[in-house]
């Protein structure tokens, strides 16, 4: 705020004027700037994709040419990393907290897709094994997620 001797005014000499009028540029400023911090950050969030992307962690998908599916609200993301880690939801767990969250979804979805994840270096046994732990706790239908390849027609 801006308080100050306006010059040019009929009491120029004895009374001061004063200026009190409120600039509102660098607040505008500070909003529009805001804003692009929000929408900038709302983007990366909302094209992190699903699954481990969401969590933060790396999955090196294995690529393959088949057609991408839009997950839907109901589809379980199961994540296997390298080292043969579980991920559900963000969170690692282990064997039987998998199955004991799969009855879960089952209890609330019978027809819950489950979306297995699995970098490419994890051993075959290990994918398999989270296959048998969905088909254990009534999940029948499984895919396999992977990146698309070079070329790959849609």
């Amino acid at each position: 705020m801006a308080i100050g001797h306006v010059p040019g005014t009929q009491e120029d000499e004895g009374d001061e004027a004063v200026f009190s009028e409120i600039n509102i540029t660098p607040l505008t400023d500070i909003f529009l700037v805001l804003l692009i911090i929000f929408m900038v950050t709302s983007s990366v969030i909302v094209n992190q994709g699903a699954g481990a992307a969401k969590a933060g962690l790396k999955v090196n998908l294995p690529k393959g040419s088949a057609a991408d599916v839009m997950p839907a609200s109901t589809d379980l993301s199961v994540a296997v990393l390298q080292d043969g880690r579980i991920v559900l939801s963000g969170n690692v767990i282990s064997t039987d907290e998998l199955k004991t969250a799969l009855d879960e979804a089952r209890k609330k979805n019978p027809n819950t897709l489950v979306v297995i994840q699995a970098d490419e270096g994890v051993p075959h046994g290990r994918v398999v094994e989270v296959m048998e732990t969905a088909k254990g706790a009534g999940l029948g239908q499984l895919a396999i997620g992977v990146r698309e390849a070079p070329g790959a027609t849609k």
